[in-house]
């Protein structure tokens, strides 16, 4: 979900001057070598010392701004980072929290075409494991606020930024900020990065931005069978992988019961009004009966994951020779949970789904915390609304709830609602590979993100 001033910025923003497109050039190129730098530092778990090189370089491009009150946190085998920029004239409004991760998901080079860790430009699109996943947006953050202290602003309220090093493993990161390192970063509310953003036509006309108010839970759930196990020449009915396998093919079966809530509500009511198609017409019945498998089944083939919990099975061991019965078979089953259903009750309905000779248990430290949608609130769909104006005229803004787990968890749990808020875009129907192989980010929506951020703040801690 990801933009500059390039051929799609032209076309919109005809009016531009060639003053001001050459200063922009100018600062692409900076921008671009400042991503580049991030990207290939391998921050995966594990390897500390790349996080305190990319804490290093952060803390010197906020020091050189003159955001001088940087605390860099030590725990559990990598670094949180947390900036505040206090206000120059204060309103008494609590501070505004943005958030990003540091930390990116492990990438094989083998599998990659190129080194993952290696930038490279090609086709319009930034490339490199975490170009995607997090740090154009971290990327992003900073120079927004590098550019608004060049710029002379002076915000109303405190400003502070949370860069966490294990979003995508422990969260350790965020539940530790949004408890004991609480007053360091304690704020009204947050924008966090990791969630949100838009797509664009490749002819330049603008899809849809959204501002994430909710997620799932995230739970991984063990389902383990035990057996006496015995010699293979003399197999007998009570086998452990058989077990197992029928537990998975009736998960593989199961349908969760649809729901709704006021997060993927409003996302739906935003598309009924705008799509004319079948697709319209099908959230059209689903809003009118959420209780209507049959409309929530399509819709879950066409965008899995939004209307129920699911769960799926992702990886799978069992015994311990090739000519003995298996003693023991497990396989892990990951669940996005909806909000309002807890983890336990899920853990029960894998249970009576599995049989008695199946255990299911929770996967410690594994879940994220069940949290409820954050309040809407107006004044910051507004004013995500006008700063995307000032790239896309009319184009609107929808509330959604995410699929997939985000720091903004641990803080929602915590009292402090997150509003998944990004200016990146990227291109309708083009794969993106966050997690994957091969990551990118579109440039034109890395670089056109930086001034959508600066106008969000000014709007908002002006």
């Amino acid at each position: 979900m990801m933009k500059t001033l390039s051929a799609i910025g032209a076309a919109l923003l005809a009016c531009v001057s060639s003053q001001a497109l050459g200063a922009e050039t100018s600062n692409r190129q900076s921008e671009r070598d400042l991503f580049a730098k991030i990207v290939e530092i391998p921050t995966v778990k594990g390897r500390t010392t790349e996080f305190k090189k990319l804490t290093g370089l952060l803390t010197a491009e906020f020091r050189k701004v003159g955001i001088t009150n940087v605390v860099v946190k030590d725990h559990d085998g990598t670094q949180t980072l947390i900036a505040r920029w206090p206000a120059s004239k204060p309103s008494g409004k609590k501070p505004i929290l943005l958030m990003a991760h540091m930390d990116v998901v492990e990438a094989k080079e083998s599998d990659w075409k190129f080194p993952p860790f290696q930038f490279r430009e090609e086709n319009g699109y930034y490339l490199g494991r975490g170009s995607n996943d997090n740090k154009a947006a971290l990327t992003g953050i900073l120079i927004a606020l590098q550019y608004l202290r060049a710029e002379g602003f002076a915000p109303s309220r405190d400003i502070i930024v949370l860069y966490t090093g294990d979003e995508e493993t422990s969260g350790d990161g965020a539940r530790r900020a949004a408890t004991e390192w609480r007053s360091l970063i304690d704020a009204e509310y947050a924008l966090n990065g990791d969630a949100g953003g838009g797509s664009v036509y490749k002819d330049g006309r603008p899809d849809v931005f959204a501002m994430q108010i909710a997620e799932k839970t995230y739970a991984d759930y063990k389902l383990t069978a035990i057996n006496r196990g015995g010699h293979s020449s003399a197999p007998r009915p009570d086998n452990a992988i058989y077990a197992l396998a029928n537990a998975i093919t009736a998960l593989e079966h199961h349908r969760f019961p649809p729901m709704i809530n006021d997060a993927t509500r409003a996302g739906y009511e935003q598309i009924a009004k705008r799509d004319g198609g079948q697709f319209g017409e099908l959230v059209k019945r689903f809003l009118a009966d959420p209780n209507d498998r049959e409309s929530a089944d399509l819709l879950e083939q066409f965008d899995p994951g939004y209307t129920r919990t699911r769960c799926v099975a992702t990886m799978l061991s069992g015994g311990h020779a090739p000519n003995a019965l298996p003693q023991k078979a497990e396989a892990n089953v990951n669940c996005r949970i909806f909000p309002g259903v807890s983890i336990e009750s899920v853990r029960q309905q894998l249970q009576d789904l599995s049989g008695p000779n199946v255990s299911v248990t929770v996967v410690p430290g594994s879940p994220t915390p069940e949290t409820s949608p954050s309040p809407m609130r107006e004044d910051i769909l507004e004013a995500y609304k006008a700063a995307v104006a000032t790239r896309f005229k009319d184009t609107p803004v929808i509330p959604f709830q995410s699929a997939g787990a985000t720091d903004g968890a641990f803080l929602r749990a915590n009292g402090i609602p997150v509003y998944g808020f990004s200016g990146l875009w990227g291109i309708v129907g083009e794969p993106e590979g966050a997690h994957g192989l091969n990551e990118r980010v579109y440039a034109d929506g890395f670089h056109g993100q930086i001034p959508i951020w600066m106008d969000m703040l000014k709007r908002l801690a002006g």
